[in-house]
């Protein structure tokens, strides 16, 4: 699809060089000031990363310290909390990012999680807690659309869907600095620093934010106001427009397939560490499992970065799942330790790979005017398996089913997500739903 929008700019209080050339068509080259906002927006990911998985790591600590009388059911629904604020942010941030402006968007996003979460440690009940882990999701389900936005307007065509892939390592990067701080944070000072943590990204990241990132969306004069109320042919922004041909189908899919993936990665993220301590596992073990499954789909992303490029992300996502689904169903057969820690590696590279990849693709198949906008549907949408997974892991635990229900209710998710992607990959080809002259899959 040819869409022509106004020719975009930084945002004048940004000492930053100019980056793309329009709001649909990203820079010609990718510049040191492209680079620097680029590095940004990975920063803040990784704290993203970090906020995300905490959770997992402190659940524990939550349960059998705090006196809450939190059982694993309960503590299920607190972990859900953050999700549900998720799926709020990455809907409504999307479309703000295509109105607002990216930037703005960006740095308010960092800034909402940024404090909730610091206010976490001073949680005094569940209920509280679980107020700001909401309120701190909100920020961290904004964020990454909004920067998905910016980071594809920054970067060359060719460059899109790589960088996307690699810029999205910052989540698991996250969560394996969230289990290798709290190996040392938790026996030495309690659960209550890991949230503390969370003071870097607002007094060092959000700083460098301001600094470094442009405005790629530049604001429209009083001239051009008037000309596009004048206008015959408009081209609708919005979630409406993700709604309805020629993008009804495909959005959908999108959403249908982010929904399986995040309930099996979210679900890993959330109740791994706890599962392995119900298996026997002591607390350091237990988070060195959650290690090698955030470094796994840290190896993901440089690995389906290239293969997405290769042999395009529709594909790639395809096997990613499978091997996702797979590696979680030999976890429940009882194998060696060795081969735990293989399987969880493989599971990371799947189930995250599979993200970055749905991320990659819808960047690349919706116009400049909408991308903020489907992906912040796609990933708010897909909030609703991240939502989902916590809940039915404790519920899972709570009836008696063990271990390894999680595990197979896991793999069952991404099996899903696997077949919801084929599905994706053959409507992309007959090209019913993604007007002529979108990047291939």
């Amino acid at each position: 699809m040819n869409h022509t929008s106004s020719v975009a700019a930084p945002q004048r209080s940004a000492p930053v060089s100019p980056g793309p050339t329009a709001a649909d068509g990203p820079a010609s080259r990718f510049s040191k000031a492209s680079a620097a906002a680029v590095l940004v927006c990975w920063l803040l990911v990784v704290f993203d990363g970090y906020d995300l998985i905490v959770y997992g790591t402190v659940q524990y600590s939550l349960i059998s310290e705090t006196g809450w009388g939190l059982s694993k059911a309960t503590a299920g629904t607190i972990g859900s909390m953050a999700f549900v604020g998720m799926m709020i942010g990455a809907i409504f941030a999307g479309r703000m990012a295509d109105s607002w402006g990216r930037r703005r968007t960006i740095l308010g996003c960092a800034i909402v999680f940024s404090v909730f979460t610091i206010l976490c440690a001073f949680a005094p009940s569940a209920p509280v807690f679980g107020a700001l882990r909401l309120l701190a999701g909100i920020g961290l389900g904004g964020l990454v659309p909004s920067a998905n936005a910016l980071v594809a307007e920054l970067v060359p065509t060719k460059w899109r869907s790589t960088i996307a892939t690699l810029m999205m390592s910052g989540v698991p990067i996250g969560g394996s600095i969230a289990a290798l701080v709290g190996i040392q944070l938790i026996p030495a000072f309690g659960w209550e620093s890991m949230f503390l943590v969370a003071v870097l990204a607002l007094l060092v990241v959000v700083p460098l934010g301001l600094k470094y990132l442009p405005e790629t969306l530049a604001p429209a004069t009083s001239a051009e106001k008037a000309a596009r109320k004048g206008r015959t042919l408009k081209e609708p922004a919005g979630f409406s427009s993700l709604l309805r041909a020629p993008y009804l189908g495909i959005s959908m899919l999108f959403a249908v397939a982010t929904i399986a993936t995040l309930f099996a990665w979210y679900g890993l993220g959330t109740w791994l560490p706890n599962l392995m301590q119900l298996a026997g596992y002591n607390l350091g073990s237990a988070l060195t499992f959650a290690l090698a499954l955030n470094l796994g789909a840290v190896a993901g992303s440089v690995l389906t970065a290239w293969a997405g490029t290769r042999f395009g992300p529709i594909p790639t996502a395809i096997a990613a799942a499978a091997v996702a689904a797979g590696a979680l169903v030999v976890l429940v057969t009882g194998p060696s330790v060795t081969v735990v820690y293989l399987m969880l590696v493989l599971a990371g590279v799947g189930t995250h790979g599979t993200q970055c990849l749905i991320i990659a693709a819808v960047a690349s198949h919706y116009p400049g005017h909408l991308r903020g906008t489907a992906l912040g549907w796609a990933l708010g949408t897909g909030r609703i398996g991240a939502v989902a997974a916590p809940q039915i892991g404790g519920l899972l635990l709570a009836a008696g089913l063990g271990v390894n229900s999680n595990f197979l209710a896991f793999a069952g998710a991404a099996a899903i997500a696997a077949v919801l992607l084929v599905v994706v990959g053959l409507k992309l080809k007959s090209k019913i739903s993604i007007p002529q002259g979108a990047s291939n899959v």
